[in-house]
């Protein structure tokens, strides 16, 4: 049977379109697709599976098939979505960033077109896996691949640059899980079927509102992963997580290791986000029906299915299984000599909260109990899920209970503190001292995430020449 020119040229793109990927993931190609090294290989594959594979899979089409025909098939860009709804100026620009155009409503949206808001854009878009993306001002992002032809094969793989997009997955983010990710310069963020919202904060916006520079992701429905250095977080609806570096160890996760953290204030909602809290809640199963209707169509003979062609998640993105924290510097059995004449209270607060936090590393509770008194009291004040402050108090006996049940259900513990502060008690002696200092951890306590902030002080007593916790107060921020 003889194809028409039009037919053929599709044949050959989706069949060198297959086997293109197949050759990149082979050559463990970079995902960036601006990456310099993948367009020039990228070039020169395309050539290789078009040369190979037109002559061979096209019955009926003579490999002498116009040569202009054959480039422009190469050449057509991957849709994978197209403009919902849009306020202000949005532009799509190519790989290299020369050429760009603005976006109107009905426009298609390919891989590989950067797009960006200006400061009081925002946009919406409806993916073709049937989810939905909306573009918050002043956030740049590209699609990086995309594939929804109803096999387990299928992916959507986005980038973020800056700012804020809220996505509402497609069926892709139900049926292939793996294939459905999102890299921000500081994370991985995997997605498990879910409504929310990734927000990469600049060190310049941080600064504005005063927040930590790094990668956030607030869930609204399902959950997601973050992931960074081989360590992950699972967040559930209603939680944000926030990717940092982190050093050492604090009191609050001994005492309330299940709290999580509120959202922070710069979430705030889109223009769209009336219309699309709506969508959010028909989505995953208008995103199911359309793939029914997907899987119903009729393949085109002699097309190669994506499903057998090997196509994988973008090479490189699979994280490592979560490896233990590194304990902090300090040895557990250093000391800072005490004495009148040599009395340096913030060394002695940071030794003292390097062995504290040392112990939390290891899981050690008598390493922890014997640096508090008998006689200590320990006061938590937390922040309820309402907004609501209460009170704790917990005696020596209940912290060692409470310090047991904590460490043995604590994984993927990490924190640092930014502010560690000593002062001697009274002037012309060493054996009282005030710590304060402020705590910032997450981990997961029984499996369950948390995160939070407190600000943290110490009265420390020298009790048979060893520094003992004799009250101790943590007060969530």
């Amino acid at each position: 049977m003889r194809l028409s020119a039009k037919a053929a040229v599709e044949r050959i793109r989706m069949t060198a379109t297959s086997a293109l990927q197949r050759l990149e993931d082979a050559f463990c190609l970079p995902s960036n697709p601006f990456n310099p090294m993948r367009t020039g290989m990228r070039s020169v594959l395309a050539v290789f599976a078009l040369l190979a594979f037109a002559p061979c899979l096209l019955p009926g089409v003579h490999a002498q098939s116009p040569a202009p025909a054959v480039a422009e098939a190469a050449k057509l860009p991957v849709r994978y979505g197209s403009v919902l709804r849009i306020r202000g100026a949005v532009t799509a620009s190519d790989g290299d960033l020369r050429n760009s155009r603005v976006l109107a409503v009905g426009d298609p949206v390919f891989v590989g077109d950067r797009i960006s808001a200006d400061a009081t854009a925002e946009a919406l878009f409806k993916t073709d896996d049937a989810g939905y993306l909306a573009l918050r001002s002043g956030g740049d992002f590209v699609a990086e691949r995309f594939s929804a032809k109803g096999n387990p094969s299928d992916q959507f793989v986005l980038r973020i640059f800056a700012g804020a997009l809220r996505v509402v997955t497609g069926w892709i983010g139900h049926t292939n899980r793996s294939g459905a990710r999102i890299f921000t310069p500081s994370a991985t963020i995997g997605i498990r079927g879910t409504d929310h919202e990734p927000y990469v904060m600049s060190p310049e916006l941080a600064s504005q509102l005063l927040q930590t520079p790094g990668t956030y992701d607030k869930v609204n429905r399902g959950g997601t992963t973050l992931e960074s250095r081989g360590n992950t977080l699972d967040l559930e609806p209603g939680k944000v997580g926030f990717v940092r570096n982190s050093r050492t160890r604090g009191l609050l996760t001994l005492l309330l290791p299940v709290l999580l953290d509120r959202v922070p204030e710069f979430y705030v909602p889109g223009q769209f986000d009336a219309e699309l809290d709506t969508l959010s809640e028909q989505a995953p199963e208008k995103s199911l029906q359309e793939l029914e209707l997907q899987r119903a169509k009729p393949t085109r003979t002699g097309a190669a299915d994506p499903a057998q062609t090997g196509l994988q998640a973008v090479p490189g993105t699979v994280q490592p299984a979560p490896t233990p924290l590194a304990s902090p510097a300090a040895p557990d059995n250093a000391r800072v000599a005490a004495g009148p004449d040599m009395c340096n209270a913030a060394a002695i607060a940071r030794e003292w909260l390097a062995r504290f936090d040392a112990a939390i590393v290891r899981r050690d509770s008598a390493a922890v109990l014997v640096m508090f008194a008998p006689e200590a009291l320990v006061k938590a004040k937390i922040i309820g899920k309402d907004g609501t402050a209460t009170e704790l108090d917990f005696t020596r006996d209940e912290l060692v209970q409470s310090a047991i049940a904590a460490l043995d259900g604590l994984t993927e513990y990490s924190q640092r503190r930014p502010l560690i502060e000593g002062r001697v008690v009274s002037a012309g002696t060493c054996d009282q001292l005030e710590i304060t200092s402020i705590s910032i951890e997450q981990g997961r306590q029984q499996g369950r995430p948390y995160r939070f902030e407190a600000l943290e002080s110490y009265s420390l007593q020298l009790q048979a020449g060893e520094w003992r916790a004799v009250k101790a107060s943590t007060s969530q921020r």
